[in-house]
């Protein structure tokens, strides 16, 4: 979104297993649009509430992925145009495709930017959506400056952060041993907790440092049941297979050869075939306002 809940992250890459990583996180991002679609729609027309005549005409989305965020703001603003900007160049070549396919090519423009090396040189905007990026960011300090620096006075910054992660089993899914994405995601943390210190962050304190008035807070609990969205098993597949590529020695011989039929089976056991998927997750939104 750059609803980036797998994370592509700052980070630049250039030799062809990067570029499959990119084209997975591209249908990832694109997965997750499309299951949490109902997420999103009340996301944004939480936000048409709370913008302000005169409306967004101008919106950046920071770490726009394959623009979730930024397509379903276009649809909310209808004479806006907004400017996707990531660090990925094939993640924007894949998001110029959707907006072809979509019809708003022309309300568009992408940058290519690694925000931890310098910010780039744009116009001031009316709206920015930072969905799941800034916990990327070296410095978000320096960032939310930035961004409050590229805000009209009284535009909106709309930050998303991570409460918890997409989970989708039976808590009493695992051979001898019930809970199996539970230990996935407790694995997980160990590693994140250095390599993401920001994830899960309470940005509060850094949006009244960096002179943001704080409009409003939200939480947003997904907790979806069959029957679920077509795509639910293909999403729940791609995630589970970028968290397995993370869990060697991690986890226990057992539970990474049940992991791996539950991702990689065609059959009963196979992720794609079972019927008991679920899609819980939480996010927080809190929109400033540049004064």
């Amino acid at each position: 979104m750059g609803n980036i809940h797998h994370h592509h992250g700052q980070h630049q890459q250039h030799h062809p297993a990067a570029e499959t990583d990119e084209a997975a996180m591209a249908e990832l991002l694109d997965l997750d649009a499309e299951v949490m679609h109902s997420y999103l729609s009340e996301v944004t027309a939480w936000i048409q509430e709370l913008a302000t005549d005169p409306l967004p005409r101008r919106i950046l989305d920071l770490g726009s992925g394959t623009g979730t965020g930024a397509f379903a703001l276009l649809e909310r603003f209808e004479r806006a145009d907004a400017i996707a900007l990531d660090v990925s160049a094939q993640l924007l070549d894949h998001l110029r495709g959707k907006a072809r396919v979509l019809g708003v090519a022309d309300r568009v423009r992408t940058v290519q930017a690694d925000l931890d090396a310098a910010w780039p040189a744009i116009d001031t905007v009316d709206l920015v959506w930072a969905s799941l990026s800034l916990h990327h960011m070296a410095d978000p300090d320096r960032i939310l400056t930035e961004v409050f620096a590229a805000l009209h006075p009284g535009g909106l910054l709309v930050v998303v952060e991570m409460d918890s992660f997409p989970r989708f089993l039976p808590d009493d899914l695992g051979i001898g041993r019930p809970g199996l994405e539970a230990r996935c995601h407790a694995a997980l943390a160990e590693g994140r907790a250095a390599d993401i210190p920001h994830l899960g962050s309470d940005w509060r304190s850094g949006l009244s440092r960096a002179g943001f008035t704080i409009e409003a807070e939200r939480p947003f609990a997904t907790d979806l049941t069959p029957p679920l969205p077509a795509s639910t098993g293909r999403y729940a597949q791609a995630s589970l297979r970028r968290i397995r590529s993370n869990l060697d020695g991690r986890m226990s011989a057992d539970d990474l050869a049940t992991l791996d039929t539950l991702i990689d089976s065609d059959g009963p056991d196979g992720i794609l075939r079972r019927d008991d998927l679920t899609v819980r997750t939480a996010r927080t939104v809190w929109v400033a306002r540049r004064p």
